[in-house]
């Protein structure tokens, strides 16, 4: 059975707590909103800051299906609402002539109803289902080009779709829809107007150890500590691509599978790939630089022993 929405800001945040996500209150806010009011919401921010995973907890929590769309350049309706099964459609009409039936529209009929149609991931979600309206996840739409985004107009404003072979599809209860972008490039103000909108930005030093404290357990506070306030530092260099959070919870767990109890400079160089994904950024880090970041970090922490 499904769960019903939060009632209120505080429970939207223990209702993403319960899926081992720690919002913050402005997100908590227009996510609960989000939900209340039944808007899409737009969330944007670096890759790693756990846009996604607002979708995967929410299917989680409220005990809905989650239907991800996954999107890329040269996306099409085809792939992301739906196309009918010409194969079986072929074999269809073959059978139909094999009997006699030569009238178009006869086969027409026959040829074009649900039983053919193979629904993908957009046409699925305004199905009715037995567990509730779904989690629609739209993921990374900035990968797509702008006439697939005139195309989610309808399905955003209207929750439907048309197929000119059958007519509209609307859908029977409002899916819960997440949509996620990177900011590769910007979205159109119209898609953005049928939203709610919220900048997923990089947690700070507090809530960043909260997320370690639940995703990487097997971390020591210390460890934690150190990790959140290398990465904090390195965010604040003008790097390739940042860390993101997600980078912060795989290399405090690999800290822990190398029983690393403490930072130093050869561990830190060693596993430098867990945390960056650029050769040049790790070049640049490699040595000195990393020695210096994690001294300043050390003397932050003797200073200002969290508390």
């Amino acid at each position: 059975m499904p769960s019903p929405i939060p009632a209120s800001i505080d429970a939207t945040v223990e209702l993403l707590k319960g899926g081992d996500y720690i919002a913050d209150r402005s997100l908590a806010t227009v996510l609960y909103l989000a939900l209340k009011l039944g808007r899409p919401l737009f969330c944007e921010g670096e890759a790693g800051v756990g846009k996604t995973e607002i979708a995967k907890v929410l299917a989680k929590t409220l005990n809905r299906p989650l239907i991800r769309l996954q999107c890329y350049e040269g996306l099409d309706v085809a792939s992301a609402v739906y196309e009918w099964n010409y194969a079986r459609q072929m074999i269809e009409i073959r059978l139909a002539e094999a009997q006699g039936v030569h009238d178009r529209s006869e086969i027409a009929a026959d040829i074009f109803n649900e039983k053919f149609l193979i629904r993908r991931p957009l046409l699925e979600a305004l199905q009715p289902h037995v567990d509730g309206a779904p989690i629609l996840l739209i993921d990374e739409l900035d990968r797509t080009d702008e006439p697939f985004e005139a195309y989610l107009l309808e399905v955003l404003s209207d929750f439907q779709v048309t197929i000119p072979e059958l007519g509209t599809v609307k859908a029977a209860e409002t899916p819960i829809v997440i949509i996620t972008s990177n900011r590769t490039r910007e979205i159109h103000d119209a898609l953005k107007r049928r939203c709610f909108y919220h900048w997923v930005d990089y947690p700070d030093l507090k809530r960043e150890l909260e997320i370690l404290k639940v995703k990487a357990p097997g971390s020591s506070e210390r460890l934690s500590r150190q990790v959140v306030g290398f990465v904090q530092e390195l965010r604040k260099l003008d790097l390739f691509k940042a860390p993101g959070v997600a980078e912060s919870i795989d290399w405090a767990t690999a800290l822990s599978e190398l029983n690393a109890l403490d930072l130093d400079p050869k561990t830190i160089n060693d596993t430098l790939g867990v945390l960056l994904k650029y050769q040049d950024d790790i070049q640049r880090l490699q040595g000195s630089e990393a020695a210096e970041i994690l001294r300043q970090v050390k003397s932050d922490i003797a200073a200002q022993p969290l508390g």
